[in-house]
């Protein structure tokens, strides 16, 4: 190596936040929303968010290579929100209809019975369907074999005809 190729770290810092920049303005406001219909809270969704991307920005020169860097963001996210969401009782803050997320960008019926599924279907039914992500990205996202995410989108599916045709 001569002395003109010498590394400059802080360059080297620079150019890797310009990349997480980009990649941040394209996808956080799709991760937060997917995060915020699936734990039907706004602010939870926000902090979850911003944690991870927070660890996004950390770990950025590993995964940025990924497929799909924005599903481990949207998983880390869940996971996060999880565990806080145990902590605090999960039963109580999930029943809990203030914080729910505005039902505008869909059918406020079809908001409705999303509701009515459990988390880990209706994380499913989130990416599947509104962001149209296919049962690869979904298991790859939420780390669980393509056979639970069929299973999960199979009684998902099926809870939402159901309370669809209640609502009817």
């Amino acid at each position: 190596m001569t002395s003109m190729e010498t590394v400059n770290p802080q360059a080297d810092a620079r150019a890797r936040a310009r990349d997480f920049d980009a990649f941040f303005r394209l996808e956080a406001d799709d991760v937060y929303r997917a995060l915020a219909v699936t734990l039907r809270d706004r602010d939870l969704a926000e902090e979850a968010t911003a944690e991870a991307m927070a660890r996004a920005y950390q770990h950025w020169r590993r995964i940025r290579d990924y497929d799909n860097p924005a599903g481990w963001v949207y998983r880390v996210g869940l996971n996060w929100a999880t565990s806080r969401l145990r902590r605090r009782d999960v039963r109580r803050r999930l029943a809990r209809p203030a914080g729910v997320v505005d039902a505008t960008p869909f059918d406020p019926a079809l908001h409705r019975a999303l509701l009515g599924l459990d988390l880990d279907q209706r994380a499913v039914v989130v990416l599947r369907y509104l962001f149209d992500w296919s049962q690869d990205e979904i298991a790859a996202a939420l780390a669980i074999p393509v056979g639970t995410v069929k299973s999960r989108l199979g009684r998902g599916v099926a809870k939402l005809r159901a309370g669809l045709e209640d609502q009817r």
